[in-house]
């Protein structure tokens, strides 16, 4: 029997997914989850196997869920299914350890399948996406990952700047930034290019693997 946590902000995809799964026989829903703190509250009393993980949820999203989860319980597996396939959620959610990446709109014998897959050991993602995610690692493995930002770039950014790449890093857009933070789209885009301006960086993906490598986005920095 593989159990199974649901974790999505929509009332109907809660409850149709735990319709839908609890009708297949190897399978067993532990409960439904709308927010990540939810999520981890639940995992801490239930031990899923398995958690199907939305991306975009209140107070918590999936991405910083996925890594406390994974960092607490690596052997839980994390199944990210979403309808978003932007870059910077899918490197965050699977360089925190998340076992799959599924876009909403599958079937539920592609899910159910994933699911099994998952369970086993195997990572499974979306074939919509694999080519993004094999270009996105190419790319990383090319630059040796690692991005090196000199120390005294890094003293000369502002606090509003660091809040940016805070979020930047756990894998928000710049209209969720903008809303986050109180602030205008046209603000956010500003601050980011003066962000990668001073921190001598290329672009906005290098920009989150070097807030995720150096820990800047777990910074607890207030919110306005």
């Amino acid at each position: 029997m593989i159990n199974i946590l649901i974790a999505d902000d929509q009332e109907l995809m809660r409850q149709s997914l735990t319709l839908i799964l609890e009708n297949i026989p190897d399978f067993h829903v532990l409960g439904a989850a709308c927010d990540g703190h939810e999520v981890i509250r639940a995992v801490r009393e239930e031990k899923p196997d398995v958690i199907l993980m939305d991306i975009r949820m209140p107070g918590m999203d999936g991405v910083v869920c996925t890594q406390i989860i994974k960092d607490q319980y690596p052997d839980i597996k994390i199944i990210i299914l979403t309808t978003f396939d932007d870059d910077e959620y899918v490197f965050n959610a699977l360089k925190f350890g998340a076992s799959g990446y599924l876009l909403k709109g599958i079937s539920i014998q592609e899910l159910s399948k994933a699911i099994r897959k998952v369970y086993n050991g195997t990572a499974m993602i979306n074939e919509d996406i694999a080519s993004k995610v094999v270009k996105l690692f190419s790319k990383m493995a090319q630059s040796n990952v690692t991005i090196q930002v000199p120390e005294d770039s890094q003293e000369t950014l502002k606090e509003n700047e660091w809040k940016i790449v805070v979020q930047i890093g756990r894998g928000l857009s710049n209209k969720e930034i903008a809303t986050k933070l109180n602030l205008s789209e046209g603000t956010v885009r500003n601050n980011l290019s003066t962000i990668l301006s001073k921190l001598c960086l290329r672009d906005r993906t290098q920009l989150a693997i070097w807030a995720v490598q150096t820990g800047a986005v777990n910074q607890d920095i207030q919110e306005d």
